[in-house]
């Protein structure tokens, strides 16, 4: 009997021990997985002049999650901040622009959603930007759309996509190249169908038409990819963009992450990592939040669409809005 009492007894301070460092693991991998992500105060840089926000009618039924309609800037830098950004053809040294820039509106009820892409060449004027320096940057017409970003960083391009939209931005959120890459790889890869051949020696992709499965590296090559497509400008790619963006959703839905916890965190690991928000998105609990009030939205819900532009009359590299058209899109979304 005294035999056996030790036994059980070492089982048992064996199964304490296990869940206290389980419950160590898990505490660790939550603090590890929240202090990854970095944060803008961009409501207290831009103040009051700005859009007014959406108003949020109260549902019938009270939810505890959100369900009003929201509106995300989310940007893709070409920072060389850091190796594995380098190492994927990050911008200069000097600073970063926005790479990709899609405005993400979100219906009431969340089970839909229109993402908006902005061209980077299109010419703007640029509003006047609060400087992480001090001061401010002087308001400039016929500005490249992704120098906002070059200039003052997220707030700067907060406030030039309020200024052509007339629309606030509820949150902002920033990704680089690495961050990109490692959420592809988290995932298992993605898969694509390309109906055309893709050379591009810049972005170092060549694949023939036809379907692909990609991983982080190649994905983000896709991303990129301008001259090996149409006419080499930023339209074909933004074409590109939306597909990856559709694909990513797919692949989402088809991993089942609730039950392999090793894949999911790795996929919260690659996110967070490489995520700059504005300060209403800056801790896990509150993205978790975000995302458990979109399970209702499903990739065939989500309609990817351009802003219209048409070529600038100043340089036919650039593009314009293309008005009314655009002014319209807009107001669709308010």
């Amino acid at each position: 009997m005294g035999r056996r009492s030790g036994a059980l007894k070492i089982v048992g301070l064996t199964l304490a021990g296990a869940l206290v460092l389980g419950t160590a693991a898990v505490g660790w991998a939550y603090w590890h997985l929240d202090h990854n992500i970095k944060s803008v105060d961009i409501n207290s840089a831009l103040g009051d002049d700005r859009p007014a926000r959406a108003v949020v009618t109260p549902s019938a039924a009270a939810s505890p999650l959100p369900t009003g309609s929201l509106n995300i800037l989310v940007l893709g830098s070409d920072s060389r901040s850091g190796k594995a950004n380098q190492e994927l053809g990050g911008g200069d040294s000097s600073g970063a622009r926005s790479d990709t820039a899609m405005v993400v509106h979100l219906d009431a009820g969340r089970t839909k959603a229109t993402v908006v892409s902005i061209p980077r060449d299109t010419l703007v004027t640029r509003p006047s930007c609060p400087l992480v320096s001090g001061g401010s940057a002087a308001v400039a017409h016929g500005a490249m759309f992704n120098s906002a970003y070059a200039v003052g960083g997220p707030v700067c391009a907060v406030k030039t996509v309020e200024s052509i939209t007339d629309i606030r931005m509820d949150h902002y959120v920033g990704i680089d190249f690495s961050g990109f890459a490692r959420l592809v790889d988290a995932l298992g890869g993605v898969d694509v169908t390309t109906t055309q051949n893709i050379d591009d020696d810049q972005s170092h992709l060549h694949l023939k038409a036809g379907s692909h499965h990609l991983d982080g590296k190649q994905a983000l090559a896709l991303a990129r990819t301008r001259h090996g497509i149409g006419d080499g400008s930023d339209l074909g790619r933004i074409g590109l963009q939306q597909m990856l963006v559709k694909a990513l959703l797919e692949q989402m839905a088809a991993t089942n992450l609730l039950t392999d916890p090793a894949r999911l965190y790795r996929v919260a690991d690659a996110v967070t990592a490489s995520l700059t928000t504005d300060t209403g998105l800056d801790s896990l609990s509150e993205l978790m939040r975000l995302g458990q009030s979109l399970r209702g939205l499903t990739a065939d819900r989500v309609r990817t669409v351009m802003m219209p532009v048409v070529s600038a009359p100043s340089d036919p590299n650039r593009v314009i809005a293309k008005e009314p058209a655009a002014r319209e899109l807009w107001a669709s979304l308010r």
